[in-house]
């Protein structure tokens, strides 16, 4: 796409450097006038209103910075209400238009497919998208980035308790490592995956009551009762494993202990897109 074909963007181009233009003369003249400037003139309050032989003179501001702030003002205001013309034609508008259209189009095509289409589809766009970083099969590639094969299940929640999480930015801040046994964080893992996220199922049906009694007692006050974070305190773990919280991921980015995953808002994954990915993600097997 060539930017200075579309007018907008030829537009904000041309304002920018107009902006920068005028910012280097009035610094120039600024710098001028800073080393040939003498001190006199009449003093703010006299000779009194002087400390350590510092004072304020009664200068008017001069007219060429009047004139500029007037000018910049009337062009800020044009340039906001008039100068950019918000439902006027433009390249990138006119892309947003047609891939709306496009998704529109996909996901009335693909919106009834099968489970095993699904995770096909996600196999697809998890080696074009997220295989350079996460490896062909998911594992991280040595934790160069998260083992997604864990991901959806009680392996992933079992690794959060032990590891902490940096994960998307909530307003308790960072999750630490919980320090609990190995069994005891298999049991709120159980408990999760089972009552609160909405796949609602685990491999681990024995613990759950176990894991309900340690989550109430260590995890409610970030989380809350139901696992819902509190109006965005910590992480909603109702959507644990499933399309709505890997849609917030590829959104916002990711930050965590090996470095950082950057937003994938730009590809505007449709809706099918999502849930093939997660059907896929959720269809690997690790190592447990």
């Amino acid at each position: 796409m060539d930017i200075l074909k579309d007018h907008i963007n030829l537009f904000a181009l041309v304002a920018a450097l107009v902006i920068l233009v005028a910012t280097l003369s009035m610094s120039s003249s600024l710098f001028k006038a800073m080393r040939e400037s003498k001190a006199d003139g009449e003093l703010y309050g006299g000779k009194d209103h002087s400390y350590d032989g510092i004072g304020e003179f009664l200068n008017n501001i001069p007219m060429g910075w009047v004139i500029s702030f007037l000018v910049f003002i009337v062009w800020g205001l044009w340039y906001i209400f008039v100068g950019y013309p918000m439902s006027g034609y433009s390249q990138i508008g006119e892309y947003n238009k047609e891939l709306a259209a496009y998704n529109k189009n996909f996901e009335a095509r693909w919106q009834n497919l099968k489970e095993k289409d699904l995770e096909q589809m996600g196999q697809g766009i998890f080696l074009v998208q997220c295989s350079q970083c996460h490896g062909l099969e998911a594992t991280g590639l040595n934790n160069t980035a998260r083992n997604l094969a864990k991901w959806g299940k009680e392996a992933g929640i079992e690794e959060v308790v032990n590891q902490g999480s940096v994960g998307l930015n909530y307003q308790a801040g960072e999750m630490p490592p919980m320090g609990l046994s190995a069994e005891d964080a298999k049991a709120v893992a159980s408990y999760v995956m089972a009552d609160i996220s909405a796949l609602r199922h685990t491999k681990y049906p024995d613990l759950v009551k176990k894991g309900e009694a340690i989550f109430q007692s260590s995890c409610v006050g970030c989380h809350g009762a139901d696992g819902k974070g509190q109006g965005g305190m910590a992480a909603d773990l109702t959507h644990y494993g499933t399309p709505t919280l890997l849609q917030e991921v590829l959104d916002k980015g990711k930050k965590g202990h090996i470095g950082e995953m950057p937003s994938f808002a730009y590809r505007h994954f449709s809706h099918t897109q999502i849930k093939a990915l997660a059907t896929y993600i959720q269809s690997l097997q690790g190592d447990e």
